[in-house]
């Protein structure tokens, strides 16, 4: 799925299908849709590994070339051992400090972290299962920032409009925070090996 057709994906659910009198512009529902997509990303963050070389007798690594990073979930050093060599590591901003082990010497260390989804024109990261909540979330917010502008406005619906509008977004952001929080790694009990330090 790229970014227009999940536009057209959350066109649908807003009931906004009607291409000479759109009530959202592309560029309104892009900005939604890429909000939702932050929010899931930090839930649900894209798996990612990165080579960084270490500098020698320094535990210090540089992670500031791990661009939208969310999470670092292992750090592996001396790389290529079976079973692999997992150290204990600490974070202070981009700082990666490997804690346990032999002190670095110049090799490189494999960092596996999580990092934003994208969608965009060209396609997305997003994992099929999870479109339609990204749109849930990205419809939850454009009819809440719908609600706002409705209010001291004239509406067709009459002046209880604003506050239906805003009941029925803050019902659909409700269901995405629902799924998200029953989806996201914090809450999954993850099975780890432990390795005797070296």
């Amino acid at each position: 799925m790229n970014i227009t057709e999940m536009i057209a994906l959350v066109r649908v659910d807003l009931s906004d299908q009607d291409s000479g009198d759109y009530q959202w512009t592309d560029e309104e529902l892009t900005r939604h849709i890429d909000r939702a997509v932050r929010e899931l990303s930090e839930q649900i963050p894209l798996p990612a590994k990165a080579t960084l070389a270490t500098t020698a007798d320094s535990r210090e690594v540089d992670i500031s070339g791990l661009t939208d990073r969310i999470i670092v979930q292992a750090v592996e050093y001396p790389t290529g051992n079976y079973p692999p060599s997992y150290q204990r590591f600490s974070i202070w901003g981009d700082t990666l400090t490997i804690i346990s082990g032999a002190e670095p010497d110049g090799a490189n260390c494999a960092v596996y972290y999580g990092t934003l989804h994208t969608l965009d024109g060209s396609g997305s990261t997003l994992p099929a299962r999870h479109e339609d909540l990204v749109a849930t979330g990205a419809c939850g917010y454009a009819v809440i920032e719908r609600a706002a502008a409705t209010i001291n406005r004239v509406n067709l619906g009459g002046e209880k409009t604003p506050a239906e509008l805003r009941l029925w977004g803050s019902e659909r952001l409700a269901l995405f925070q629902e799924r998200l929080k029953k989806l996201s790694w914090r809450q999954k009990v993850r099975s780890q090996q432990l390795f005797k330090e070296q």
